[in-house]
């Protein structure tokens, strides 16, 4: 079984059943093409090789990644939070099989076959054994629906706080019942083509979310009461076509000053917990209640957006994720501009994992903002950020234009 990343991304299928909090379906591609190719001959290899095919460790999911041609090289995939509820196995087996089949394609061509990952560590009082019993018949479901289209699930492994099984191998002295231990970090021949082009694994998906997960205990409260007070000073202004303008060049103002104050305060922690901590601390309250409100309006985020290259990329991306943070309580559903910046600045700047986890946290904060949907499409569908970082540029050569001769520019905001 060969892998040779060919860059091609499938669509996520909105049906899926989930649980809440859970990450909808959407197929994840390799930040980087593999230029080698790497043979992959067992069960060891293929689980470790997983996470370099993610770009992350994934928790609590499955991945399915689809295999093109007589040699099985490696295609699009497909990663979904697995439901708590047993319940719920055979819809979700049904409809990753449905969206394996009908778009998770290469050069127009279905799968001919397909390789099944299940991940998740024992819970509180669970041996990593129970886990890989417990998860057995969502792999059979799972193989079940994809031999019905006519995909074979060549391999289904489990993999559970350091150890693999297979599902399918019935050689106890391959695959024995206890299972076998993952191997060291960074010592497989996957890890060395990995590492050679310029593939990095940013920790665990569960690390992911955390770094843009809302604030808790008190500090969620004080953020809680200034966004209630932003929003009672900042809303009426925005809904009034003489006040837009001004509150639109003071969130502006107010963001490239937090932007410079990240550029400046550079956290020297390698623990990103404690990277975001310091970040948290260079934020306060007001400033980020009155730049997160500001930012619901539509042309104040397209300004903001253009921050996502060079100098600025790096700051803003820890600004925008702080800002994230910051959206707590009833105010969750403002976090998806924060969010869907930080995707933006992740993508263009080559970071495509955290890319994808952004997203799909902004979409789950709020299914219809328009600009994640846009960003979420072009990403999965393999575009290049290049083209529509080109048009900000132009779009800022032209504002900055107008502004010399003297032109207004839109005076109402607009939300997506």
């Amino acid at each position: 079984m060969t892998h040779r990343d060919n860059g091609q991304h499938g669509h996520s299928d909105d049906g899926t059943p989930r649980e809440p909090g859970a990450t909808e379906p959407a197929p994840v591609g390799t930040p980087h093409e593999v230029k080698s190719e790497i043979a992959l001959r067992n069960p060891a290899e293929l689980a470790d090789a997983l996470p370099y095919l993610l770009g992350f460790y994934p928790d609590d999911s499955v991945v399915v990644v689809a295999l093109h041609g007589p040699r099985g090289r490696f295609g699009g995939r497909i990663r979904i939070g697995i439901p708590t509820s047993a319940d719920e196995w055979g819809a979700v087996s049904e409809q990753v099989a449905t969206c394996l089949e009908g778009e998770v394609r290469s050069d127009g061509r279905r799968p001919e076959g397909a390789i099944v990952f299940l991940c998740q560590d024992p819970g509180a009082g669970q041996r990593k054994e129970e886990v890989m019993q417990r998860l057995r018949p969502l792999a059979q479901a799972l193989r079940t629906a994809c031999g019905a289209r006519e995909i074979p699930v060549y391999e289904a492994l489990c993999l559970s706080d350091g150890s693999y099984w297979s599902y399918c191998c019935p050689d106890s002295s391959c695959c024995p019942s206890e299972g076998r231990p993952l191997g060291a970090t960074g010592t497989s021949a996957m890890a060395a083509a990995a590492a050679y082009a310029g593939i990095q694994v940013r920790g665990s998906l569960r690390e992911m979310e955390r770094r843009l997960a809302a604030l808790g205990s008190g500090l969620a409260q004080e953020q809680e009461s200034a966004l209630d007070s932003a929003s009672s000073a900042l809303v009426p202004r925005m809904l009034a076509p003489d006040g837009c303008a001004a509150v639109r060049a003071e969130t502006l103002r107010l963001a490239r000053s937090l932007l410079d104050r990240f550029r400046e305060a550079v956290p020297d922690q390698a623990d990103s917990a404690l990277a975001d901590e310091y970040d948290d601390a260079l934020l306060g309250h007001d400033d980020a209640a009155a730049v997160i409100l500001g930012l619901q309006d539509r042309r104040t985020r397209d300004r903001a957006a253009e921050w996502m290259e060079g100098s600025d990329s790096a700051p803003a991306l820890r600004l925008w994720r702080a800002l994230s943070r910051r959206c707590v309580g009833p105010y969750s559903e403002h976090a998806a501009a924060p969010l869907t910046l930080a995707g933006w600045v992740a993508w263009s700047t080559g970071d495509g994992p955290s890319a994808r986890v952004a997203l799909d946290r902004a979409l789950r904060s709020d299914p219809d903002y328009v600009f994640a949907q846009l960003l979420h499409r072009a990403f999965n569908d393999g575009m290049d950020p290049e083209p529509l970082r080109r048009c900000m540029r132009k779009e800022r050569a032209v504002r900055q234009a107008e502004d010399k001769r003297g032109s207004a520019g839109p005076t109402t905001c607009s939300v997506p």
